[in-house]
């Protein structure tokens, strides 16, 4: 099969998922959205499991293709933790719409999940060397609060609810990421 018009479907799948949900992920829409023939995704994934499988390998895919610096500082971890969160309502928001609607639906498909596990498997073991990197105090229960603190913010970044944003500090991300930090690694102690 042709690779790139996969990736193509594939990517389609990922806007649909981001435009109109789970519930809208459909062959015929991918083909819409993909300006394929009719019955083209259904050619390449004929069941509905295989297109969220592709759709799921993408994610990880272009997760993967997110260049990553290592901080050799505590504000150069500052700046790469912002502009991670900053993409999150940018060009990274039709992936993570994508992804949290995949993510929904792996709480009820094991072999979808386990796919997905990839990337909070790479958050969580890249969020820690970042902040090794940084030279900051790091205990596993430290960088996991500062991941999961990450994760967590997701969500309300894509929803834009303004206050939800002002209440978390996520309206000012700069002020988000130094107090996520300064809760974590206090700056008077190691």
């Amino acid at each position: 099969m042709n690779k790139e018009r996969r990736d193509r479907l594939r990517d389609a799948a990922i806007e649909v998922l981001a435009e109109s949900g789970g519930r809208g992920l459909t062959h015929r829409a991918v083909d819409a959205v993909a300006e394929v023939p009719p019955g083209t995704a259904k050619n390449y994934f004929p069941t509905r499991d295989t297109l969220l499988r592709a759709v799921a390998e993408r994610c990880v895919e272009q997760y993967r293709e997110v260049p990553r610096e290592a901080p050799t500082d505590r504000e150069s971890l500052e700046a790469m933790l912002r502009a991670l969160l900053a993409n999150v309502a940018g060009p990274g928001r039709p992936r993570l719409l994508a992804y949290l609607e995949l993510q929904t639906e792996a709480a009820r498909k094991p072999w979808l999940a386990e796919i997905l596990d990839a990337i909070a498997a790479a958050d969580f073991a890249g969020f820690e060397h970042a902040q090794r990197a940084a030279g900051l105090p790091v205990t596993a229960p430290r960088a996991a609060t500062v991941t999961l603190a990450l994760h967590a913010a997701i969500p309300h970044l894509l929803a834009g609810g303004p206050d939800t944003l002002a209440a978390t500090e996520l309206d000012d991300l700069d002020r988000f990421v130094r107090n996520l930090l300064d809760t974590v690694y206090p700056r008077d102690r190691p």
